[in-house]
């Protein structure tokens, strides 16, 4: 399909609508059809901004639907089924030596799946298309380079510390393991079953040590063999003991209630000022229409109606507003504070997916919304499995299956509303975890497939390879979010946990995007996953991965784990150096002898 810049352009829609190469898998936009047919040649450049004004939006949708929807539906069923997350909640059980192995368990599986939800899907998604399976190689290893060398050596500058040995040893050794099986099936060309396979089995095998360690530890330091102190390394983002070491679980953190200290946050929790001004004389019972608009409202009224106009224009035009949790050493989303870009996505799913927030007394039952979600919910799943080909579908040629769909969750609907209360949720209650997990999920499966889709175009049209789109844009935009995270937690003062992040956390997205993706293509076509690695800059990717991987397994012990500026600037430049190279590899002024 990339001949099509080097024909006339004249022919330029023809030549997409008549090759096959040129057909997109899945998603609900044509991207190439649009950008070569529906715009003239003259206004292409118009065409490319607002195709990468969308591919912003859609990592704005991922990263939302992940932190606010995804992850608190995982943790309320990681609670349900047992696996919670106590000991975060209760610091004082840390220091008194009280542990539950679930809570390990419990970090590098829901926490990690949910903070890697992004990544998985954009890998699932690129690997189910042999055309695109650079795409997620590139976004994997692109990732991995950035987050192990500007990441971290952005921790190390901006606050110098001393790292935990033993958590950095044992993730940094199984990184590698992942990335010498990835060069492998690179080597191959294919992956098949038992390749598939590997990479899960090595997942569980990461997990399984991590728990076997953090059990001996804790069990040296109740015996006295080992000092704890005030903050324990190397626990990803909870130093209390809620996550695992290596974990990232800054989005699905739980906060203790007894940490709302800002202001801010007491005035919209109802504990400041303005609940005190707002609540009323008289006990009374909301009606359902004002429960749906208070669940539906992207911002605070009462709070809204009190700031000067300065405020809410500020307010408007704010890209983020979060807290960090010292406590947690997480990013808190404020509740009842959306930025702007997010509000109409924000909407969107707040009318389709429910969550279940067990942190609340009422676990977040809204019962009219909920109602609501019944019907929105199996909807908009239902529509957007297979682009909606399956929902479109017509039962004897003549009743749609999304009307029938629809009709079921309207009765279901009816009933829930008609045998429940406002006041207090209903016994199952759980069940909309779960309903919230299943929706939010085809959120980021959607939003996933358009975003590859979209990267596959733009790559035609600028003749870039997918492996240097996936180390570029997707690794960067699938990233950001962690970098701004941890090098605020390390400013805060807490490098460890930022540091230990790095290496843990993305071990996850490798072995399982990887793993499952391909176990997915092979359960829908054959029992071999073709890879078509982009020649020299893929085995470039690889290697600067591993390179990297082997210069922070020398030098941190070298340097007695004592991380200084030094070491943040070396890996600083050799990113940037990494970076010309592949670059370069691309445009071919570096060629495979």
């Amino acid at each position: 399909c990339w001949e099509v810049r080097r024909r006339n352009s004249s022919e330029w829609c023809r030549f997409i609508r008549t090759n096959p190469d040129c057909q997109l898998e899945g998603g609900f936009l044509d991207y190439l059809d649009g950008i070569f047919c529906t715009f003239p040649a003259r206004l292409l450049p118009l065409a490319v901004t607002l195709y990468a004004c969308w591919l912003l939006y859609l990592f704005v949708i991922l990263g939302v639907t992940a932190e606010k929807f995804f992850c608190p539906n995982l943790s309320a069923i990681s609670t349900n089924l047992k696996l919670s997350h106590n000991v975060a909640l209760t610091p004082w059980r840390a220091a008194s030596g009280a542990f539950s192995l679930t809570s390990p368990l419990h970090g590098v599986t829901f926490l990690a799946f949910g903070n890697g939800a992004p990544d998985v899907f954009s890998a699932v998604v690129a690997f189910s298309d042999p055309r695109t399976a650079g795409l997620a190689i590139g976004a994997v290893f692109g990732a991995s380079v950035f987050v192990t060398t500007v990441v971290a050596g952005g921790i190390a500058l901006v606050k110098p510390f001393t790292a935990a040995s033993r958590p950095f040893l044992r993730d940094v050794i199984f990184y590698m393991v992942a990335v010498f099986l990835t060069f492998m099936v690179l080597y191959l060309g294919r992956i098949r079953l038992g390749e598939a396979l590997g990479y899960l089995g090595l997942y569980i095998f990461y997990v399984f040590t991590v728990v076997l360690c953090t059990w001996i530890h804790r069990r040296q330091r109740r015996d006295g063999l080992a000092a704890p102190g005030p903050w324990e390394p190397g626990r990803g983002r909870c130093p209390h003991g809620g996550v695992s070491p290596g974990d990232t679980a800054h989005r699905c953190s739980p906060r203790p209630p007894e940490l709302l200290t800002d202001p801010e946050e007491q005035e919209s929790t109802g504990t400041g000022d303005y609940g005190e001004e707002y609540r009323p004389l008289l006990p009374y019972q909301e009606g359902s229409l004002r429960i749906l608009a208070a669940a539906l409202s992207p911002v605070d009224y009462r709070k809204w109606r009190r700031k000067p106009w300065y405020w809410r224009l500020f307010k408007a035009l704010k890209v983020s507003e979060k807290r960090m949790d010292p406590a947690l050493g997480a990013q808190i989303p404020q509740p009842h504070s959306a930025p702007s870009l997010q509000v109409p996505v924000e909407l969107l799913l707040l009318l389709t997916v429910p969550v279940v927030d067990p942190d609340k007394e009422d676990l977040n039952w809204k019962r009219p919304l909920n109602c609501l979600h019944v019907v929105t919910g199996p909807l908009l799943c239902i529509l957007t499995l297979k682009s909606g080909a399956y929902g479109l579908y017509q039962i004897q040629g003549v009743f749609p299956v999304w009307v029938l769909v629809a009709l079921v969750g309207t009765v279901v609907a009816v009933l829930v509303f008609s045998t429940t209360s406002n006041e207090e949720p209903p016994k199952y209650h759980c069940v909309f975890a779960f309903l919230g997990f299943l929706v939010s999920a085809m959120w980021i499966n959607a939003a996933a497939t358009e975003l590859v889709n979209i990267l596959r175009t733009l790559g035609i049209v600028f003749q870039l390879s997918n492996t240097v789109l996936g180390l570029t844009l997707l690794a960067w935009g699938n990233s950001i979010g962690d970098t701004f995270s941890d090098l605020t937690m390390a400013r805060q003062g807490y490098p460890r946990m930022a540091f230990s992040a790095c290496f843990g956390g993305i071990i996850f997205n490798m072995l399982v995007g990887v793993g499952l993706g391909c176990l997915l293509q092979m359960s829908t076509s054959h029992m071999v996953v073709k890879l078509e690695p982009d020649g020299l800059l893929v085995w470039i990717l690889a290697g600067a991965l591993g390179l990297s991987l082997a210069f922070s397994l020398v030098a941190v012990p070298a340097q007695c784990f004592q991380l200084g500026k030094a070491y943040g600037a070396c890996l600083l430049l050799y990113y940037v150096a990494f970076l010309a190279v592949a670059l370069l590899t691309e445009f071919g002024v570096i060629r495979a002898p």
